[in-house]
């Protein structure tokens, strides 16, 4: 063995060591939160959460059913016992909002009327939605998400509204299934759907202490648009899914193209039109969708 060869051994000898040594103290100082891993996004404070606790409930599915050809109401899902769930008191506000879109994290928002202080943040698609989440997981470092249709009836509680017409439609004559659901949606809305947002709480609170679900802003969910066609007893034949298109609720449930941030300019909405599309999230892991 060479000198020099066995200088590089010796050189390795203690380097190995003093390697060891530094990641052992690192990872005793991440754990006691004397050494952070910076952001990329400056730190945000968690928004005002309501945890609610399981319970049996039931939901109905969401989508278009159809049977042999006729458009009919989905089955009523019953689950009994979800996992808890925390949830937003409140929808997103336009300052909230803006902090995103300060960050270069996302778009702003183009809202009705005049954006103010104590408004939730209105004008936002599905993909604004999304980008804000993925900026306040990271600001606050805590996972956040859009709620599936399922957990935003959970969180709603008996304010949620049924879209079941309980009855199937004639399908050579459409006309007659979106009168139907206009009708019943127009009972179900508070304040009528032509109406401004209104400042946090301005409807009130369900059982749970959670504000607005049912106001005049309507809420994105995760959940995807399906399209299943089900035989003449009732077995599904096959169902066609399009992430394109997601769910919205509030005074009633709609899709709408997830691109929409303005339910009057189109989308697929059905029933009484969706004009003020914003959101709130839910703190825990990733959807399934």
């Amino acid at each position: 063995m060479t000198q020099t060869t066995k200088g590089v051994d010796a050189l390795t000898s203690l380097l190995l060591p003093a390697l060891l040594l530094s990641a052992l103290i690192g990872v005793i100082m991440l754990q006691t939160g004397l050494l952070e891993i910076p952001h990329r996004y400056a730190a945000a404070a968690a928004p005002q959460t309501v945890r609610i606790q399981p319970r049996a409930y039931s939901y109905r599915s969401g989508g278009e059913y159809l049977q042999d050809g006729i458009p009919v109401d989905g089955p009523l899902v019953d689950v009994a016992s979800p996992p808890p769930l925390d949830v937003m008191k409140f929808e997103v506000s336009t300052v909230e909002y803006a902090r995103c879109f300060a960050a270069g994290a996302c778009r702003a928002a183009e809202p009705r009327g005049p954006s103010r202080d104590g408004l939730p943040v209105t004008g936002v698609s599905f993909d604004d939605a999304q980008a804000y989440a993925a900026w306040l997981s990271e600001a606050t470092g805590e996972p956040w998400r859009l709620p599936t249709l399922e957990e935003w009836v959970f969180a709603a509680g008996s304010q949620a509204a049924d879209p079941a017409l309980l009855r199937r439609t004639d399908a050579t004559n459409p006309a007659n299934r979106w009168l139907a659901s206009y009708r019943q949606s127009a009972s179900a809305t508070a304040g009528g759907a032509s109406a401004l947002p209104q400042p946090a709480g301005a409807f009130g609170e369900n059982a749970f202490g959670i504000a607005d679900m049912t106001g005049t802003v309507w809420e994105w969910t995760a959940t995807c648009n399906t399209r299943t066609l089900l035989d003449a007893s009732g077995r599904v034949e096959s169902m066609l899914e399009s992430c394109g298109i997601r769910l919205l609720e509030g005074g009633h449930r709609t899709p709408m193209s997830a691109f929409m941030r303005d339910g009057r300019g189109g989308g697929c909405g059905m029933g009484l039109p969706t004009y003020n599309l914003g959101f709130r999230l839910v703190r825990s892991g990733p959807s399934q969708t």
